[in-house]
């Protein structure tokens, strides 16, 4: 089926979208800063790169493993939260926040998407999110970096479109991973409340990548809340996304 990389693997979506290309066959290179990656890879039977994908040096640790060759997936996964309110935030926080979701993942869709382009075949996936349609306080800088990767991942799927690359961008909403207590956000109400299941929302994102579909928003809720977040006034859309993202005090 061929080779399959997947950033951000060790947990989560990436774990889960890095076991069913595992079921389905493919030979993975999977990648994250968290050494678990490499237990992760052995018991899935791939490779593993323990590289932090928000430094020029892990980017090219990634690239140098590929050895000049294309994958035929990428599955651009690996991303960071941030919660609390911007000017509390500290400085490094927020530009690791940037350099992975942002720097990283752009650096890696051009540097293995030309050459899959030059090869004339391969799929991409993002890892996008809903809360890159909403101006985010409480996470401000984390729906940021998802409102340039949903629009960087669409601008590259019409760019590519003819020359045998599919570009898909996987837009859930609030999922069941560590995201939210990495980004302490564990007592705000969005961190407290039900979340989508990280196998169904792998799954969806899978079968959309290999369909060829430009995006994908898995669950019906989520939809609602996407088509809502585009047609309300921002500074609305603000408020309600501060009612979730707010610490308890």
């Amino acid at each position: 089926m061929g080779l399959c990389v997947i950033t951000g693997a060790a947990s989560g979506i990436g774990l889960e979208l890095a076991r069913i290309a595992a079921a389905e066959g493919h030979e993975l290179l999977l990648v994250d800063r968290d050494p678990a990656i490499e237990q992760v890879a052995a018991t899935l039977s791939g490779g593993a790169v323990v590289a932090d994908l928000s430094t020029r040096d892990g980017v090219d640790a990634l690239c140098s493993r590929l050895a000049g060759n294309a994958p035929d997936l990428l599955m651009l996964n690996a991303g960071r939260g941030l919660g609390h309110a911007f000017m509390e935030q500290s400085e490094d926080a927020i530009l690791d926040v940037i350099e992975t979701n942002v720097i990283g993942t752009t650096m890696l869709a051009r540097r293995i998407g030309q050459r899959m382009a030059a090869r004339g075949s391969g799929r991409i996936m993002f890892a996008g999110s809903i809360v890159g349609y909403m101006p985010g306080p409480y996470q401000a800088v984390y729906n940021a970096t998802k409102a340039y990767v949903n629009s960087l991942s669409v601008a590259l799927s019409n760019e590519l479109s003819g020359c045998g690359v599919t570009v898909t961008c996987l837009m859930p909403g609030a999922t069941d991973t560590q995201v939210f207590e990495r980004a302490g956000m564990q007592e705000t109400p969005i961190g407290e409340m039900k979340k989508e299941d990280p196998v169904k929302v792998a799954r969806s994102g899978y079968d959309a990548m290999m369909a060829g579909r430009e995006q994908i928003t898995p669950g019906v809720m989520n939809k609602i809340q996407a088509t809502a977040a585009e047609i309300l006034p921002a500074g609305m859309v603000a408020e309600l996304h501060r009612k979730i993202a707010e610490p308890r005090d």
